[in-house]
Order: C-alpha cells, then structure tokens, then sequence
C-alpha cells in the first residue's frame, strides 16, 4: 500500500526553495520536497554541477571543476527537473518509532529522498525541516 500511495502522490510534489550551507567542499544545498504545504523530505543538492546527491550525501565530496558563482534560478530549475524525472522504488522499509514505511524515491540510479507514508495511508511530513523552511522564508 504505501508504495501505491507514493507513486500516487509523486506527481503531486513541488521543490521548495533551496537552503544553503556552507560546506568543506565549497556550500551544501538542501532542496525541500513540499506536499500540501507541508516539507517531507529534502534533497541533497550540488549547486555546481546541478544535480542531486545520493541521500545520506548532504555536501558535494570535491570542489573539482566548480563554477565561482552559483545561479539559483538554475539550482531550483534543475531540482524541478529531477523531480519531474523521479521514480518511486517498488519497495519499503518500516520505520518502528514512527509507525510507518519509508518509500525511497529515485532519479536515475541514485535514492534522493524518501517518503514517509503511515499505516493509514498518509504522507507524514517532516516537522523539523518544515519548521526550518517556515524561518527562511520571508
């Protein structure tokens, strides 16, 4: 079921707009998935080279060839790029605290974030980074 619903909802996801760190490798950026108002997970993103990172992977691992600037209108147009070109993984993994199943989401041969679907068929956002999205916005 939670598969089923998170392929239901895919085509329902927006890009929120990017968070920036500062990183070893030069800046971190987090791109939010927004469901309803609500951020459910964030995507790891390389500004430079325009593309996701792997999950678990939150900062680029070289600076190697990296442009100075940064244009984020293109960082959010990749984003909504990848987002477009996303699938839904044909599996699941239950996570016990929160009751429920975390379904990956994939973009090519990489896992760029998950999705968190309750036992009773609902998306579960991410409080915290909804939270933190809310600070950053003006």
């Amino acid at each position: 079921m939670a598969v089923r619903v998170a392929e239901e909802v895919l085509g329902l996801l927006l890009v929120g707009p990017p968070i920036r760190r500062p990183a070893p490798a030069g800046l971190a950026v987090d791109v939010p998935i927004l469901y309803n108002g609500f951020a459910v997970d964030r995507m790891h993103f390389d500004p430079y080279r325009l593309e996701p990172l792997p999950k678990g992977c939150p900062e680029p691992l070289t600076v190697g060839g990296h442009r100075v600037g940064v244009d984020w209108g293109l960082v959010r147009e990749a984003a909504e790029r990848v987002l477009r070109e996303a699938r839904v993984l044909g599996g699941a993994e239950y996570e016990r605290p929160r009751r429920a199943w975390r379904v990956p989401v994939a973009w090519r041969s990489l896992i760029v974030f998950r999705l968190r679907i309750g036992g009773d068929g609902r998306v579960i956002p991410d409080e915290p980074l909804t939270l933190e999205l809310r600070r950053h916005l003006p």
